[in-house]
């Protein structure tokens, strides 16, 4: 009988659910234990009792439910978003309307998501990029690295090859065009004065020559 009673114990142990506190619910998904508190207040997580101690508990699936939440939040879903879909099966009066219900939202979420993961991966790429540019400045010991400098030093590749992080943290180009655009208007600016002198002149010659007419035709 003894012997015996370890296999009864392991037989109790096994028909007994997985349950986790509120410390391991936060460890296993990431969260802090106010987040967790929090998401139970809400009603987004429901416990299933509490220990002896008077810990709360949580079934696995409510470890699923939190993991999900956490990933949706991290995609940039509000919160009002997720309880809508968390409750969509609860709301519907059939099998049916909850899939349907269920399934527009859930693509209507997914081409977010898609547009959000093309941003992201043309930002990654271009910061990866911008990296391995910036790599070649490490060695470089001018004081003031203007946007000329950097421009013209030879360690960057042209501008048109650059990344557009790269060219945008570096100033690289804004400085030459901007310049040039100075001296544009400002010959543009000389060329408008010069042509107001001449066009002063000719209506001071103008004056002369009507003046000399009045005089010969008094005389």
């Amino acid at each position: 009988m003894k012997a015996e009673a370890p296999k009864a114990a392991a037989e109790d142990t096994e028909k007994q659910p997985e349950t986790y506190t509120t410390g391991e619910m936060a460890r296993r998904s990431g969260n802090t234990l106010r987040t967790v508190r929090f998401y139970e207040e809400a009603g987004i997580l429901q416990p299933l009792g509490r220990t002896v101690g008077g810990h709360r508990v949580f079934p696995r699936s409510q470890l699923d439910r939190l993991l999900l939440v956490s990933d949706m939040r991290e995609a940039g879903l509000s919160l009002e978003a997720i309880r809508t879909l968390l409750d969509t099966k609860s709301r519907a009066t059939s099998g049916g309307q909850a899939a349907t219900a269920a399934i527009g939202s859930l693509d209507q979420h997914l081409g977010a998501l898609r547009s959000k993961i093309e941003v992201l991966s043309r930002l990654a790429g271009d910061l990866e990029q911008t990296i391995a540019a910036a790599a070649a400045c490490r060695g470089c010991e001018e004081v003031k690295p203007t946007a000329e400098v950097c421009g013209g030093c030879g360690r960057v590749a042209p501008t048109d090859r650059l990344p557009r992080s790269m060219r945008v943290l570096w100033s690289i180009g804004e400085r030459s065009s901007s310049t040039g655009d100075v001296e544009d208007a400002s010959g543009v600016a000389a060329s408008g004065v010069a042509a107001s002198g001449v066009a002063a002149s000719g209506v001071a010659a103008s004056g002369v020559a009507s003046s000399g007419s009045r005089r010969g035709a008094r005389a």
